[in-house]
């Protein structure tokens, strides 16, 4: 049977397990090569660098949860129970990340630190996500706002507190629903005008 070719998604799949086993400080480009039984310098093929790997395997990790997202922007309906579902999932999309594989978030909180460029471009995604549904319930006139991208920012750090990784410890919190729930329908009420 012929070997499995070698692929940026193979490689960043093993380097993910990689960091699982190993965490980010003793995590090396040799650890993702033998996981994948092929020599490091068939890995820098595909990542030129130790740290533009660690980038990818960031940025894929980011992108699960903004692919995710996209389908509710993009789906028929309402703009304020798209927004509603939007921010729902956002917050359980972080916080199922944060308490079902502690430690991988913590690998990937290293990570993040190392990759601002990932950060502000998830973020500039997420926004731009925010800034379409608001755009829609303006267009069928459910809220009222005069500029849709400056509320998209406004809402987006108004529920930092419930998708911003450094309020991690709080979201296992028993009252943390509640909690997001009552900040999510004030910016509804707040939107409608």
């Amino acid at each position: 049977m012929p070997p499995e070719t070698l692929t940026p998604e193979r490689i960043l799949e093993a380097t993910e397990e990689v960091l699982r086993r190993y965490g980010p400080a003793k995590a090396t480009v040799v650890d993702v090569a033998r996981a994948l039984g092929v020599s490091h310098g068939s890995v820098y093929r595909h990542f030129r660098t130790k740290a533009a790997l660690r980038e990818a395997v960031t940025e894929r990790w980011l992108n699960r949860t903004s692919e995710e997202l996209s389908v509710i922007v993009s789906a028929e309906g309402p703009a304020p129970e798209r927004l509603d579902r939007w921010l729902t999932a956002l917050f359980e999309a972080k916080r199922h990340k944060a308490g079902d594989d502690p430690e991988l978030f913590a690998t990937y909180m290293t990570l993040i630190g190392e990759s601002g460029g990932v950060v502000d471009r998830h973020v500039t995604d997420l926004e731009a996500q925010l800034t379409t549904i608001i755009e829609a319930g303006v267009d069928q006139g459910a809220f009222r706002t005069p500029s849709p991208a400056t509320t998209a920012r406004a809402v987006f750090d108004a529920t930092g507190r419930f998708h911003d990784p450094c309020y991690a410890p709080e979201w296992s919190r028993p009252e943390i629903t509640a909690d997001f729930e009552a900040v999510r329908d004030l910016v509804l009420r707040g939107l409608r005008g």
